[in-house]
């Protein structure tokens, strides 16, 4: 199922730089959550295996079907809303893995997705927005689960985790402009093609024509790209959630949804 993907120029300097160690896969199906049987195969590939130990309990039952799989004791990989690209640290050495959703997508954004992920891999952080939260999951969903609901909630604690690793990637990107210059095109060339959707996002959430939950996620997705954020997003690209994680995140979904209602 995964076969060792070829790198070379920046992409394979971004890998040496920043996780040596890293193995880049292709993989020959697509998938949003790998199961148990399918994971395995990582071994044929990996030295070994060391998957999450998580408390389901952090988890509300109403939560999306998906992400009981993911916290359970079975060795899964990734979740929807990973994109094309998904990485995970469960293996050693650590995976960054290519779908093949990906083949008809331009060849530089496909590198600069690669670079991306291999630069999350590598910044020491949990690997989905569920081990960032822990236990304030349920906070959250408490506060939004009665606007957005549970399949909302989750949509937005994605985006929020973006976001927080977007504030960390971002001086990687803008520091490639003279090492990686074709890596930070492509990175300049997301963000350009964000602005559009991001003028008159605060008016179609008024207007009721997006949904919180998806506005979350296209906001969320400027942040790695240092574009302005309207409100109530902008509150998320500060120092403050650097230094408080997913209690600031929680605290501002708790205001936003206060304002909201």
């Amino acid at each position: 199922m995964f076969s060792e993907r070829t790198l070379d120029g920046d992409v394979a300097a971004v890998r040496d730089a920043y996780v040596p160690e890293a193995v880049v896969l292709n993989s020959s199906t697509d998938f949003e959550t790998l199961d148990p049987g399918a994971a395995e195969d990582l071994l044929l590939v990996t030295d070994s295996v060391d998957p999450l130990a998580l408390d389901p309990s952090w988890v509300p039952e109403s939560a999306p079907d998906q992400l009981h799989r993911y916290i359970g004791g079975d060795f899964t990989i990734g979740l929807p809303g990973d994109g094309g690209v998904a990485w995970t640290t469960q293996t050693e050495p650590p995976c960054v893995i290519v779908k093949p959703r990906l083949e008809t997508s331009p060849d530089d954004f496909v590198d600069f997705l690669v670079a991306e992920a291999i630069v999350e891999t590598g910044l020491g952080e949990p690997e989905q927005f569920i081990e960032f939260f822990g236990e304030a999951y349920r906070e959250l969903a408490a506060t939004t689960d009665p606007q957005v609901g549970p399949s909302g909630t989750y949509q937005l604690a994605v985006a929020l985790y973006d976001a927080y690793l977007g504030r960390q990637t971002r001086s990687v990107f803008e520091g490639w402009a003279d090492d990686h210059p074709e890596l930070h095109a492509a990175w300049a060339d997301a963000g350009e093609r964000l602005k559009p959707r991001l003028s008159d996002l605060s008016g179609e959430l008024a207007r009721g024509q997006t949904d919180f939950a998806a506005a979350a996620e296209l906001a969320c997705s400027a942040v790695k790209h240092g574009l302005e954020l309207p409100a109530p997003f902008a509150a998320l690209d500060t120092a403050a959630y650097d230094d408080h994680g997913a209690d600031y995140a929680v605290r501002w979904a708790e205001k936003t949804f206060e304002q909201l209602s």
